[in-house]
């Protein structure tokens, strides 16, 4: 595993300074005149755009600037860009409660590109009398209720999510929606429905044109076989080859498992599903057993987080390789040691050790960089996505 020193020295050698000390501006003109390529070694870096949740400007061209000025050339694109655009194509102007509903947000909850928020499933945080003291000098805190994790200093434990209404009970089935929100719902997604998929096209070509391909879209909306239809119809448009969402759980975990998978064939796009602290060896048997159009978009991080069970990250890439359409990289640590986010080449996961597994056996699925470790002060997120993205490539030369 390379160490925050030796990448630090990497990552300074090989890059000019502006693009770790002055604006995301700056950053933007040094890398504005080459297309990105974040393949190496064989192996496709990417990241979710989730990991420019603290940039100001949430519109598909800003975060299209952020992910070429990060060095990436493909991405999986959340709901939110791409429900901003489609807005700035089509008019419409939603209501108080639409704005915050799931069509707009891109958010991580229900409905909002992250379907299932960040409970789906897990388990909940160690037991504090199990825990470290600290972590490479981070001191270590109990596990908050509702939280995966603790964490002082730079270790953070999962982000907390943005807020989102929920969605209408057509979407999501959670209903307990005022009358308001069910119509601005409602609107919303009559809106939605009338969208013409040239839209998502032209959006595509504008990130292909900058060299960034599309390889995964988290914004799944299932309420209805024509929800489904649009989610898969958006997908294609912007040439992905699946969709992203949490690992459903709970009794009726199966049988949206079977519609997904099935539906995900027919259009021969995988549903490819997103874990936290329940990933293991077993986690994906349902799903893979009930339909071949179910796959893994598994977060290799968390696995570390969820306590290693039944085996390791690279455990899980050898059995189950054939049916990951994407894997989530971030630094973590075990259960005993707070199951920290922190910087990466400071945490416990094998990332090094991915990769070169990835480049050795010539596995093709992406490798998303997610951010979500505390972002410096005198740093921002594109900054920090790159500093991951060097990493990658040190480990990977």
């Amino acid at each position: 595993m390379l160490t925050r020193r030796e990448f630090g020295k990497l990552t300074l050698a090989g890059l000019p300074a502006t693009a770790f000390l002055g604006t995301s501006e700056s950053v933007f003109g040094a890398f504005a005149q080459a297309k990105p390529n974040s393949v190496f070694g064989g192996v496709q870096i990417g990241t979710i755009t989730y990991s420019y949740r603290s940039m100001p400007d949430q519109s598909a061209e800003a975060t299209l600037k952020y992910i070429v000025a990060s060095g990436i050339s493909a991405v999986e694109l959340m709901g939110g860009p791409v429900n901003a655009y489609a807005r700035a194509r089509s008019p419409f102007t939603p209501s108080t409660e639409a704005g915050r509903g799931g069509g707009g947000g891109g958010g991580r909850g229900a409905g909002g590109g992250r379907g299932g928020g960040r409970g789906g499933g897990g388990r909940s945080g160690p037991d504090p009398a199990t825990l470290t003291a600290s972590w490479n000098g981070v001191p270590c805190a109990p596990a908050r209720e509702g939280n995966e994790g603790g964490g002082g200093g730079r270790a953070q434990a999962d982000p907390p999510l943005p807020a989102a209404a929920p969605p209408a009970a057509p979407e999501g089935g959670r209903g307990g929606q005022t009358p308001e929100q069910q119509a601005a719902a409602n609107e919303e997604r009559k809106w939605r429905m009338g969208l013409s998929m040239d839209i998502f096209k032209d959006l595509r070509k504008m990130y292909n044109d900058a060299g960034v391909s599309i390889y995964a879209v988290k914004d799944v909306r299932q309420g209805t076989d024509e929800d489904l239809e649009y989610t898969f119809a958006v997908a294609e448009a912007l040439g992905a080859n699946h969709v992203t969402l949490e690992l459903p759980g709970g009794p009726n975990a199966a049988a949206s498992l079977k519609r997904l998978g099935d539906w995900g064939l027919k259009k021969k796009i995988y549903a490819a599903y997103h874990t936290h602290l329940q990933g293991s060896m077993t986690a994906f048997d349902e799903a893979f057993a009930i339909s071949r159009g179910n796959m893994a978009n598994v977060d290799l991080g968390h696995f570390v987080a969820g306590g290693n069970q039944g085996g390791t990250p690279l455990d899980f890439l050898d059995k189950f390789h054939g049916r990951i359409s994407s894997v989530h990289l971030k630094d973590r640590t075990l259960p005993r040691n707070c199951a920290l986010n922190l910087p990466w080449g400071t945490g416990e996961t094998p990332i090094k050790e991915i990769l070169l597994a990835m480049r050795k056996n010539r596995w093709t699925f992406p490798a998303s960089v997610e951010l979500e470790y505390n972002v410096p002060q005198d740093s921002d997120a594109v900054q920090e996505v790159r500093k991951c993205v060097e990493y990658c490539r040190a480990a990977l030369k």
